[in-house]
């Protein structure tokens, strides 16, 4: 390639972050002979939002992001593929649904009865081809303006599984459960509208990559990466980009400067910022010299962050039956009923009945002892405040009141804590009613300075990539893989018209 990028006025990059987004744009840009880069990650480990961890032994367990989101067009998929790290176990692939049940879920409601599975799979069914023709946009004009929950409520009172004894409690299972694929507090606080503009890519998801886990991936990216690149335990404080009023700018070659908060500062001719959406939530009035425009710092505003939390409990052997993938958890009124969301907003029951939002707790692939339990929103958020050996406590009970059985020993307790952690805030991106997610996807993703600034300003000074930024694919891995790579890419792009940037 005949560019500057492989002149001796090669362009130096700083990349903030260390997830997919930030691997993603780094790899491209090495691929394409940038040598002249550094990533500076807060955190004291890559990953970003994927986190590998092995608290039971040698096998892994996934704190942050579990799947790989189908096989058709997904970059990382075909990188398991290719090395070899799909695992083939029977819980690796699960097919693309947005719930998913299976004959070997054990549902129970909190009576301790355990509820017919044609019941089950009657409401389970009805549901998953309700939200198929949601994501397909196949509903009438008239129901834009709604939210989820309030769709799915719609259509369930029109059938005859609604006036079904139990079915309704069914019902709120599957909008609880769907709250973590949305990263929403509730399903009637996201938008209908918008949630269709997400494409699923064909092929069945993958939720195993082995005794790695998602480590095998990331390591694959570190190791492209040039030595001594990557900076661990590196937040950074400002990024002064140029028209700030900084005077280090002013004598610098570069027109950015990124200020650490230990000091450390690191001019540079492009920043690619793929912090979170959370993040730039609490930091993006601080984070840049000059602030960001008015747009982006709507969009930030106006766009949804989510925590979806997960809670690990091993046990010292299995109390439940071989055939058992999961133990579901069904509420006589759960917070996903209309009556159960109302209250709780007025009474603010997630927190002294945070419990509830739990859908129920899985089987852990390679963990014959383990259960993983799943819980998002304001729920998630207040349970991450609490003493693990607390939260335990709680589940356990939860597991004796629903199922009856004699529950083993309980050995240890590991939960997530992306929401507390100061520089994540949160899972991933959601679309509230009444937002226009494609609009304000696209204005964070703009890079400064904006086509509207000055002409004489050098072009794609700070670049925004991550999840919330891919108009298609976020909230998934590959929707960060592939922004980081779209950022970079237009950088290459900029270098190979052979027009000096700065003139």
């Amino acid at each position: 390639m005949d560019s500057d990028l492989h002149s001796n006025h090669q362009p130096r990059v700083v990349i903030i972050g260390a997830g997919f987004a930030g691997l993603g744009a780094a790899t491209t840009l090495v691929k394409h002979g940038v040598k002249n880069l550094v990533i500076l990650e807060a955190l004291d480990r890559a990953g970003g939002r994927v986190w590998t961890h092995k608290p039971f032994g040698t096998a892994a367990v996934e704190l942050g992001a579990t799947w790989i989101h189908g096989q058709d067009d997904n970059p990382l998929y075909q990188m398991a593929k290719e090395r070899g790290l799909l695992a083939d176990d029977e819980f690796s692939m699960v097919t693309c649904q947005p719930v998913s049940v299976t004959p070997q879920d054990y549902f129970f409601n909190e009576q301790g009865k355990q509820l017919p599975s044609t019941q089950v799979e009657h409401v389970t069914g009805f549901f998953g081809r309700l939200m198929s023709q949601i994501n397909q946009q196949d509903y009438k004009p008239e129901c834009q303006s709604l939210s989820v929950g309030e769709y799915l409520d719609r259509e369930f009172s029109l059938t005859d599984l609604s006036k079904a004894e139990g079915s309704e409690d069914i019902y709120e299972w599957c909008k609880r459960v769907e709250c973590i694929d949305e990263a929403c507090n509730s399903m009637y606080e996201f938008s209908l509208s918008q949630l269709g503009l997400y494409t699923a890519l064909e092929g069945p998801f993958f939720n195993s990559l082995g005794s790695k886990g998602y480590q095998a991936l990331l390591d694959l990216l570190i190791g492209q990466l040039p030595s001594n690149s990557l900076r661990c335990r590196k937040p950074v404080q400002c990024i002064q980009w140029e028209g700030s009023s900084s005077s280090g700018l002013k004598a610098s070659k570069h027109p950015i400067n990124v200020v650490c908060e230990d000091g450390e500062q690191f001019p540079t001719d492009h920043v690619i910022v793929t912090v979170s959406l959370g993040c730039l939530k609490e930091r993006a009035t601080t984070l840049f010299d000059p602030p960001l425009p008015k747009g982006k710092m709507e969009a930030i505003q106006r766009l949804g962050f989510g925590t979806v939390a997960k809670i690990f409990l091993e046990f010292s052997k299995p109390f439940w039956p071989d055939d058992c993938a999961g133990i579901q958890l069904v509420w006589q009124q759960g917070p996903e009923s209309l009556k159960g969301y109302s209250d709780g907003c007025k009474q603010q029951l997630w927190r002294s009945e945070w419990f509830k939002k739990i859908g129920g707790f899985d089987c852990v692939p390679m963990h014959k002892s383990t259960l993983c339990g799943w819980i998002t929103g304001l729920a998630a958020e207040h349970m991450e405040t609490l003493p693990e050996s607390e939260v335990g406590e709680v589940c356990v009970r939860l597991l004796k009141k629903f199922t009856g059985w004699p529950v083993t020993e309980l050995q240890g307790v590991l939960r997530s804590t992306w929401y507390t952690n100061p520089y994540i805030r949160g899972s991933y991106t959601n679309v509230p009613v009444g937002v226009d997610a494609v609009k304000e996807q696209m204005a964070l993703a703009e890079p400064l300075p904006s086509t509207y600034q000055r002409k004489s300003l050098l072009p794609l000074q700070v670049l925004f990539a991550g999840e919330a930024t891919h108009p298609n694919f976020y909230t998934t891995t590959h929707g960060a893989y592939m922004s980081g790579v779209r950022e970079a890419e237009r950088l290459i792009k900029l270098y190979e018209s052979k027009v000096n940037p700065r003139l």
